[in-house]
């Protein structure tokens, strides 16, 4: 049974360039508890590893990717084939795209076992994406620091937000033209998060 907080507020966050939009409360306490159960249980985790330096590095955290069958991803020299949507990602999908107006084909899923887990800056730009992207984040489980930094105007000072339980970002306009975004490690001791990031991937003509 889904027990969705029926009326979620979100609130916008001032952003010179781009476009936020945060819901601080997005799934009630027991449904994100009962989410993060069920996805960090049934979803296909892996560990990739990219190239740096000229050494093949593991990333710090796992990851899945779930979408129609046309959904392919490619980041960072990683080809990401889909997944089939499992009914809790669907359920997912379905309310987040009503949260953005915004129709989603897939979802990249990260899980950070603990504090040495993380994501290093960048920006969600890839040609598959298009030009304005909507990315919805939806986060389960330990609260992480999430930071943001302009591209060009170094003088403008860092976004720092902690993204909690249950909580959605979205991203959209042109945030990923002028914005990069990470969540760092932390020394703290942090139980694990998994974060979503719901996408539409463009097919390449």
């Amino acid at each position: 049974m889904w027990l969705f907080n029926t009326n979620p507020q979100g609130r916008d966050i001032p952003l010179e360039d781009g476009e936020l939009t945060f819901y601080d409360q997005f799934l009630n306490v027991e449904e994100a508890h009962n989410c993060f159960a069920l996805l960090r249980k049934n979803l296909a985790w892996r560990q990739d590893s990219i190239k740096m330096y000229g050494k093949e590095l593991l990333i710090p955290r796992l990851q899945a990717w779930y979408g129609d069958q046309s959904a392919r991803y490619k980041y960072s020299g990683i080809l990401l084939e889909p997944l089939a949507w499992t009914p809790t990602l669907l359920e997912l999908k379905k309310r987040v795209e009503k949260a953005c107006n915004t129709k989603f084909n897939s979802v990249l899923v990260n899980l950070y076992r603990d504090g040495k887990d993380s994501m290093g800056w960048h920006s969600d730009d890839e040609p598959e994406l298009g030009e304005n992207p909507v990315i919805a984040s939806l986060s389960l489980g330990a609260t992480r620091r999430f930071s943001f930094r302009h591209r060009q105007q170094k003088d403008l000072a860092k976004i720092r937000m902690d993204l909690l339980d249950g909580s959605l970002l979205i991203m959209r306009g042109k945030t990923q033209h002028y914005w990069q975004h990470s969540l760092p490690k932390t020394a703290k001791k942090v139980g694990e998060r998994i974060n979503l990031t719901f996408r539409s991937i463009r097919l390449r003509t």
